[in-house]
């Protein structure tokens, strides 16, 4: 396994088990059967519904032997509703809780977009605050508390464009140590990467094999897919490989983190082989050629008429 690390000497593994859409009743065993095949990068969020069967998961594993504490990386992420500064604390408090887990590895701003208390998703612009209301920066500020207190050992965002991140940093003195982001071969995120890597801030890719089970309402039609194209099936032919392996590699040997998400046994043991494989510079640079800079996880569900957010805002 390839690692990246943190500023302090930490080490985060380079491929770990997403859990976004991994539905309860299913994600324990999938927590498990990763532990006992030598997954040990976790990447949780309270909004996914499914912390409470993941930390069930974690406390079984630790009593078989099968693993302890110290030897897994567990990220989880604030949700949108808690982004006032006294909020935060509660909310990882909460999912703490949940993962029955004493600190977490890594606490992320999900998104930087903020609802009101009672809402988890919003129906109407009521339903959401505007950032000049609730500031990134008081959110951040709040993050920066549950890492001195020992909470997190990490603290980072998610979705962040470099002027949001500046803009924390700007506000605190305090960079965030990872951002979150999507990333695949459709998308790559090279201006973004380079930024993160000048600015010594890790990079974490979410739907690395372009999430095609997301909700239908967010699937677009005709939209490209990953699985047809032709470079990365010719590569796969190359190493022996399949084009999800292919494209997990090519995240690893980029040098960020990635997290694809599956319950299947036989896909995860295929999806940790994919860390192991090494690209040569030529597929590196034939999959480069391949970006649509395609955004599959579009985020028009938070830009809702008569917000304030808008594409052009939540990206820029």
């Amino acid at each position: 396994m390839k690692y990246l690390q943190f500023n302090n000497g930490d080490k985060i593994p380079s491929l770990g088990l997403g859990t976004w859409k991994s539905k309860p009743g299913e994600v324990y065993e999938a927590v498990r059967e990763a532990i006992r095949i030598g997954y040990t990068h976790f990447d949780c969020a309270h909004v996914y519904g499914n912390e409470e069967e993941i930390g069930q998961a974690f406390t079984d594993a630790f009593a078989a032997g099968e693993t302890s504490r110290d030897k897994i990386f567990v990220t989880s992420k604030l949700w949108n509703n808690r982004h006032r500064t006294e909020q935060v604390k509660p909310a990882l408090e909460l999912t703490l809780k949940n993962l029955q887990l004493d600190y977490l590895d890594l606490y992320l701003i999900h998104w930087p977009v903020v609802l009101k208390d009672d809402s988890m998703y919003p129906q109407t612009a009521e339903d959401l605050v505007s950032l000049q209301t609730t500031p990134l920066e008081d959110t951040w500020k709040g993050m920066i508390a549950v890492k001195e207190t020992g909470l997190t050992k990490h603290i980072g965002v998610s979705n962040f464009s470099p002027a949001k991140i500046k803009k924390v940093e700007g506000a605190t003195g305090v960079r965030p140590e990872m951002n979150q982001v999507e990333s695949h071969l459709f998308h790559q995120q090279n201006e973004l990467k380079t930024f993160c890597d000048q600015s010594g801030i890790l990079f974490t890719a979410y739907s690395p094999l372009g999430s095609a089970d997301r909700p239908a309402n967010r699937i677009a039609d005709n939209e490209p897919r990953l699985f047809d194209n032709e470079t990365i099936k010719k590569i796969a032919e190359e190493v022996d490989a399949s084009p999800a392996q292919v494209m997990l590699a090519w995240a690893v040997n980029r040098g960020t983190s990635v997290i694809p998400k599956s319950v299947n046994p036989e896909r995860l043991k295929q999806n940790l082989a994919a860390a192991d494989i090494d690209l040569s510079e030529d597929q590196m640079n034939e999959l480069a050629k391949v970006n649509k800079d395609y955004r599959y996880i579009k985020g028009d569900f938070w830009c809702i008429e008569g917000s304030d957010y808008s594409l052009e805002s939540l990206w820029g």
